[in-house]
């Protein structure tokens, strides 16, 4: 295992996401959360106060719309550094 490991993700800072995309990431925020869930449920877990690793239980096996506000921005932080890592590659977002 090479313990030297430095992450570097691109640089998106100079990518602010833009009001006009806020339905899009609320809905990959949530297809995030899915995608998450989904995995987890087939891997055995299943939902529990608190979380077990032991007994695999998650409180986050949840609809997203039952989250806690705290997870949910999780969510949304990865589908907007998603997205700005799209447009700093060069892409757009256009909706058809």
């Amino acid at each position: 295992m090479d313990r030297t490991y430095t992450p570097r993700p691109l640089d998106v800072s100079a990518y602010p996401l833009l009001a006009d995309l806020d339905a899009l990431l609320e809905r990959l925020a949530e297809n995030t959360h899915e995608v998450w869930a989904e995995r987890r449920i087939a891997e055995g877990w299943s939902w529990g106060p608190t979380r077990d690793d032991a007994e695999r239980k998650h409180p986050c096996l949840v609809p997203y719309n039952q989250l806690p506000e705290s997870e949910k921005e999780y969510d949304r932080a990865t589908a907007r550094e998603t997205l700005r890592a799209v447009l700093a590659l060069g892409y757009h977002i256009h909706r058809p």
